[in-house]
């Protein structure tokens, strides 16, 4: 079976793990908290980010980005129609670019203040960063939000998914990290009625279910988080 190494938390874990959902892999789920710099978890990945795919021979397949591509060129056929990296080039393009939008600008501008202010800095020393939320850095990333949810407004009310016809890893990739901020309580899902509803039909999936499941020790989860109608 292979491994996957992630955070509960962690938004391209997340994203990882709905994708190997969608894909039907079962996969052995090994928490990693990075902070820790665990020598045997660096000898994985000299980078120490999750998530870090192991497969079955003892490939190592790092970073959320060479997953998808992974799974995407080993396992994509067998998904035909619904395939989450289209086999056009141009769709490609396309996918490729709002899952960078969600994996690298939303992270940048939202998910990770939010996930390390409110939750990794808890478990943090405070000599390498650890400690009280930087409450500045919180209600910046919760302005950048809102920019980003009327952006998958727009983009929901103009196409059947993010990316056109069909799901796509840009769905899941938006969905990962809007669901680290949802687990928060930080989503303002009443501003932006077309994001929701997308987020429900993702919130719906099969795949979705083991996310909904986690917990952090310490901190309390958005009461809404469970609940696909909310």
């Amino acid at each position: 079976m292979p491994q996957l190494y992630h955070h509960p938390l962690c938004p391209h874990s997340r994203f990882i793990r709905l994708a190997l959902g969608e894909y039907g892999v079962e996969a052995e789920l090994i928490e990693e908290r990075v902070h820790e710099r665990r020598r045997a978890f660096l000898l994985l990945d000299p980078a120490g980010q999750t998530p870090v795919l192991v497969e079955d021979g003892g490939l190592v397949v790092p970073g959320a980005g060479a997953i998808a591509e992974w799974l995407d060129e080993t396992l994509g056929e067998r998904l035909g129609d619904h395939r989450l990296l289209p086999t056009s080039p141009a769709a490609r393009v396309e996918v490729r670019r709002l899952t960078s939008w969600f994996n690298e600008k939303f992270f940048d501008e939202v998910s990770n203040w939010l996930v390390t202010e409110k939750v990794f800095k808890r478990f943090t020393a405070t000599e390498i960063g650890g400690g009280a939320p930087d409450m500045d850095a919180v209600r910046a990333a919760r302005a950048n939000l809102r920019y980003h949810l009327r952006y998958v407004s727009y983009l929901a009310q103009t196409r059947n998914w993010l990316a056109g016809e069909r799901m796509t890893y840009a769905d899941l990739a938006a969905a990962a990290h809007l669901s680290s901020v949802d687990f928060l309580g930080d989503a303002p899902w009443d501003e932006e009625e077309p994001a929701k509803q997308w987020y429900q039909r993702l919130k719906s999936r099969p795949s979705f279910r083991p996310l909904l499941a986690d917990r952090a020790p310490g901190v309390m989860v958005n009461p809404l988080y469970t609940e696909v109608d909310f």
